[in-house]
């Protein structure tokens, strides 16, 4: 389907002040040509709307001021997210259910889902219509795949793990791997048997590479609308609240909770048991040690209030001069020590 300005803003709702022409893509304000719509969401760049070649730009009422071919938006970076779906092309040409596939007779595979070449599904799993199974992933026995989700390549998904709708696992997810579980004993380590389940709600997505594990008893969840990306590690019984954002290499040990609306930057490392309320904002790098309450923003290792942090992180960065100056005073407060005693000990002798 083509699109021209007018119709892009008839169809998502937003008003378009200037000419109409066709739209090919979207692009960067440096790179887009006349054909092509960007978008200025960071102040910081709004010197390159002046210089863009781009044919319309999003941009918010104040920003827009006194320019034509503007799409305005009070959130240009989401609405601009709309306008390239517009353009985004899925992965994968294949439809319907490669022979090169294995497909459990005993599996329940919607004739309108999509079953890549070397795909493994097994007994009594069932795939819903509007569904893709790429190359090399794993589907093992009783695990259930809603409506339009996608299983990119050599993904695994084991058994009794179960996904919503539109459900989008990026390439080398491993979801209801065993969560770490060994009892001591007698000197030795007894595993303990991992016989809960991994469950993911509704509009989840989930990086490539990160693994969810299976709970030891009852099941793992990750709530409707959270977004997790590369490289993450969720341990056994977690629970993930909707809408959250976990990002790149966060670990969350096992039995911790995070509520709805959460933020966990990168390299985030959760302790087992804890929680962190809704709305939270956890900074990049911080070591999480007690639970948090709702709305509440922290950062360092171990954590703080991220104001407190802030003063922190700049006195930090003074400590080796700091010390420069502790040591002068030492040195100036022995000496007048030694001098106040060496005067003390003559005023005494007369």
């Amino acid at each position: 389907m083509s699109w021209t300005t007018r119709s892009i803003a008839r169809h998502l709702g937003l008003s378009y002040h200037g000419q109409d022409f066709e739209v090919l893509g979207c692009n960067t304000l440096e790179k887009a040509t006349e054909h092509e719509i960007s978008f200025l969401a960071n102040p910081k760049y709004a010197k390159l709307v002046d210089s863009t070649r781009a044919g319309a730009v999003v941009m918010t009422p104040e920003q827009a001021e006194h320019r034509d071919n503007v799409f305005i938006s009070s959130n240009p970076y989401y609405d601009f997210a709309r306008i390239v779906q517009l353009f985004a092309r899925p992965h994968g040409s294949l439809r319907g259910h490669s022979q090169m596939a294995f497909i459990h007779p005993e599996a329940q595979v919607s004739d309108q889902a999509t079953v890549y070449p070397f795909a493994f599904i097994g007994p009594h799993v069932r795939i819903e219509k509007g569904s893709t199974v790429f190359s090399g992933a794993y589907i093992g026995e009783e695990c259930s795949v809603g409506r339009d989700c996608i299983i990119s390549a050599n993904c695994s998904l084991m058994s009794g793990t179960i996904l919503g709708d539109r459900v989008v696992l990026h390439s080398g997810v491993v979801l209801g791997s065993d969560g770490f579980g060994f009892a001591q004993g007698n000197g030795e380590m007894q595993k303990v048997p991992q016989i809960g389940r991994v469950v993911i709600e509704d509009d989840v997505e989930i990086g490539a590479n990160t693994t969810v594990d299976r709970a030891a008893l009852g099941e793992t969840r990750i709530g409707q609308g959270s977004k997790i990306d590369n490289q993450v590690q969720i341990g056994h019984n977690v629970r993930i609240g909707k809408e959250s954002i976990i990002v790149a290499q966060v670990g969350i040990a096992g039995s911790s909770s995070v509520g709805d609306h959460a933020i966990l930057a990168g390299q985030v490392g959760v302790a087992g048991h804890l929680h962190i309320g809704d709305g939270c904002r956890i900074g990049a790098q911080s070591g999480i040690n007690k639970s948090v309450p709702d709305h509440t923003d922290v950062s360092g290792s171990p954590a703080m209030d991220h104001r407190l942090y802030l003063r922190c992180a700049a006195l930090h960065q003074k400590l080796p001069d700091i010390y420069q100056r502790m040591k002068a005073l030492e040195s100036e407060v022995k000496s007048l020590r030694s001098k106040l005693q060496a005067g003390g000990c003559g005023h005494e002798d007369d």
